[in-house]
């Protein structure tokens, strides 16, 4: 387009030097598509061709791909999380009635008696809570809160009594790790 409009600039001013031999090359004249109504053919020499060029649609690489995934298995991955105490939906703890009592053996190579009951909570289900700690005062008919968390060498349970809560005492003469057994802070001896 740029060309072909000073192709025909120069054919104007090529008549308009036959009919009036005085003018020079560098002779002003109107332009009918720039913005500046005077300029001079020699400024349009100076300016560099212009060049239209189609933009490049950028790929992601294979190692972008393989790093981030696609949609689909973000989507695969999300369902595959599924949660590890499904009992207690969504809570972080839930109550509960003890319906029995009973002591379970690990599995190899441990060797044991791991104490636990089945505790039918608040919501209707029934599910086996590993009473952690030595020794407890749990029976039937006690009121217990369990908690989320699995015993290593026990297949199958996913929750745990929370002990010094509701019915189930602490763990008499605990030193360490208080908290977890609902222990007190014994009375410092002088």
């Amino acid at each position: 387009m740029f060309a072909r409009y000073l192709l025909q600039s120069s054919r104007l001013l090529a008549k308009a030097s036959l009919a009036a031999p005085a003018r020079t090359f560098a002779t002003k004249f109107t332009s009918p598509f720039l913005s500046q109504p005077t300029l001079s053919l020699a400024k349009f020499a100076q300016k560099p061709s212009i060049t239209v060029t189609k933009p490049q649609i950028r790929h992601a690489t294979i190692n972008q791909i393989s790093r981030r995934g696609n949609f689909k298995t973000l989507l695969k991955r999300r369902k595959a999380q599924r949660s590890m105490t499904p009992d207690l939906q969504g809570n972080p703890f839930k109550r509960g009635v003890v319906l029995r009592v009973m002591i379970l053996k690990p599995k190899k190579p441990n060797s044991a008696n791991r104490k636990a009951c089945r505790v039918r909570l608040t919501n209707g289900k029934v599910v086996t809570a590993y009473i952690p700690g030595e020794g407890h005062n749990a029976q039937e008919h006690s009121v217990v809160t369990i908690r989320g968390g699995r015993t290593q060498d026990l297949p199958g349970l996913k929750y745990k009594c929370v002990r010094g809560l509701n019915d189930l005492a602490g763990v008499p003469n605990r030193r360490t790790s208080r908290s977890k057994y609902g222990a007190k802070k014994p009375a410092a001896s002088n």
